[in-house]
């Protein structure tokens, strides 16, 4: 337990390495929040190759639970909360090498050379303003990200099974296992839809010839919309389903030359919904928000918390870190969420409040003795 508390203050405070934590060992308050001295670098890592992976989940799946208790997680969408599945390589090196790397040959002038390499696949549940990192599933040598992410999806319908109602998921999983699976749990599911050798778009390029379409106005954004249900060209998945085609056009003023410019988009989805449970428009609007575990998870969880970085070359260990981050983003966002008013929260950004979590922690060490801490 000392260890993992220290992982999570180190992720907290975004140090960013096991080192950087060994480095804050003569601050005091690590004795008040441990009641014991910080354990070095390699204890940690070595800890973390062994640590219960099924309890750091429980534990998520708490937090889960109290904030839902709070009414935290509200949708503005007509169909209620949705999980957003996708994949993400997280580290890649040609010298270190672990049980759980895929290998990749890399052809270069000085020949060929193999790569190792760590994918995951994450799941994001997309709520009103906030966004809760739910688990995370490594995916394993010879196998592909969707049967990692079936692995993935089979965990979250037991321990989330009323969490959401819709799956987004990217073009890569448009097959019919992946559907099967989400719809025996009685789970609606929306992909990209982009391989043109498909029999089911090849269908649609000639139905959209033919079908009216529907023009509206989001923003500056003019979107001409197709909407086609009742297709029965994917015969492996057994059932009919639909396609909605967005063709978008939006105005972009370039800087280099003052002018503007005309960006022209094309997006299309496949989905077991039908045109009675979500219209156009909502189907389209829901469809874009596929981006948010890009820009909302994998980005920031990167780039601002440190996830890629190898804390230990560890399968156990690295699944261990992602799940220790993605624990101290869920506290993060909640605490910051559910504590501050909006006027203040949006005053400063989420760096900001990242520095100041980080200077209350290490200014505990310089207050009364009798004082104790507990994480956001």
């Amino acid at each position: 337990m000392t260890v993992v508390r220290s992982a999570l203050v180190m992720a907290l405070t975004r140090l960013g390495s096991l080192n950087a934590l060994e480095q804050t060992q003569g601050n005091t308050f690590w004795q008040r929040w441990l009641s014991a001295s910080l354990p070095s670098a390699d204890t940690v890592g070595e800890v973390f190759t062994q640590v219960d992976l099924a309890g750091m989940r429980t534990t998520i799946k708490a937090l889960y639970a109290k904030l839902k208790r709070n009414k935290v997680f509200k949708s503005s969408d007509p169909y209620g909360l949705v999980l957003i599945i996708d994949g993400h390589e997280s580290s890649a090196s040609y010298l270190r090498h672990c049980d759980g790397c895929l290998q990749r040959t890399l052809h270069t002038k000085d020949g060929d050379v193999t790569q190792n390499y760590h994918r995951l696949v994450s799941g994001m549940l997309y709520c009103e303003s906030f966004y809760f990192l739910l688990d995370v599933e490594m995916q394993k040598p010879g196998e592909d990200e969707v049967t990692a992410a079936m692995r993935l999806l089979e965990r979250i319908l037991e321990n989330y099974p009323r969490a959401f109602n819709l799956i987004i998921v990217d073009g890569l999983y448009v097959r019919a296992p992946f559907f099967k699976l989400g719809l025996k749990h009685g789970k609606e599911i929306m992909a990209v839809l982009k391989e043109e050798r498909r029999e089911l778009m090849q269908d649609v390029r000639g139905l959209f010839k033919i079908v009216p379409s529907i023009e509206y106005q989001t923003g500056k954004t003019k979107r001409t919309c197709w909407d086609i249900e009742d297709l029965t060209s994917w015969e492996s998945l057994g059932r009919t389903v639909r396609v909605v085609r967005s063709l978008e056009e939006t105005p972009v003023l370039r800087q280099l030359t003052k002018k503007i410019e005309i960006h022209k988009a094309e997006w299309i989805w496949v989905t077991t919904l039908s045109q009675k449970q979500l219209p156009t428009k909502s189907v389209v609007d829901i469809g874009h928000k596929r981006w948010a575990i890009e820009n909302n998870e994998f980005n920031e969880i990167v780039n601002c918390w440190y996830a890629d970085h190898v804390y230990r070359h560890h399968p156990v260990a690295i699944e261990a870190f992602w799940l220790m981050t993605m624990m101290a983003y869920n506290l993060f966002h909640a605490f910051i969420g559910l504590n501050l008013k909006p006027q203040i929260r949006y005053k400063f950004s989420k760096l900001h409040w990242a520095q100041m979590v980080k200077a209350e922690i290490y200014g505990i060490a310089t207050q009364g003795p009798n004082l104790s801490w507990h994480p956001p």
